[in-house]
């Protein structure tokens, strides 16, 4: 299957992919009380889950009648994703620029920036990270 990018989430699908990302595999009566006020109703959050299914980013177990739903989309791989479309769309590709305009943004002093860079210099390199930042092209794929 060709790589595809992912399809666009709405707000509230992105917020129902939060709680299944840090609840794990979860029926909709246990999603709909962790959503963020105003609670939507039972049935609106089953017929995000459904959409959400359909888009490919989540799966079901049925038991009976019920279906408990999970992720099938890594948090990390959403994650990459989503700030590779930010960086394209708004810093034309460029890390330098995004971290610019947040340190500019939130006003961060020479302290935090060097905790920032000694975060950064710690951390392990993720499996698509190299020399080079990706290209905002570069978009991760669905499972097949």
């Amino acid at each position: 299957m060709p790589d595809t990018p992912f399809p666009e989430l709405t707000r509230a699908e992105e917020q129902v992919m939060q709680v299944l990302w840090q609840r794990g595999p979860s029926f909709v009566k246990d999603v709909v009380p962790e959503l963020p006020a105003p609670t939507p109703a039972y049935t609106t959050v089953s017929t995000i889950i459904r959409i959400l299914e359909q888009k490919g980013f989540v799966g079901h177990e049925a038991f009976g009648r019920t279906h408990r739903y999970h992720a099938l989309i890594a948090q990390d791989e959403y994650r990459r994703f989503s700030l590779r479309k930010l960086l394209g769309g708004y810093f034309g590709g460029s890390f330098s620029r995004l971290v610019s305009f947040f340190a500019k943004e939130e006003n961060l002093d020479a302290a935090q920036l060097d905790e920032l860079l000694r975060h950064a210099q710690a951390s392990p390199p993720t499996p698509s990270a190299d020399a080079t930042p990706p290209s905002p092209n570069d978009e991760p794929t669905r499972p097949a």
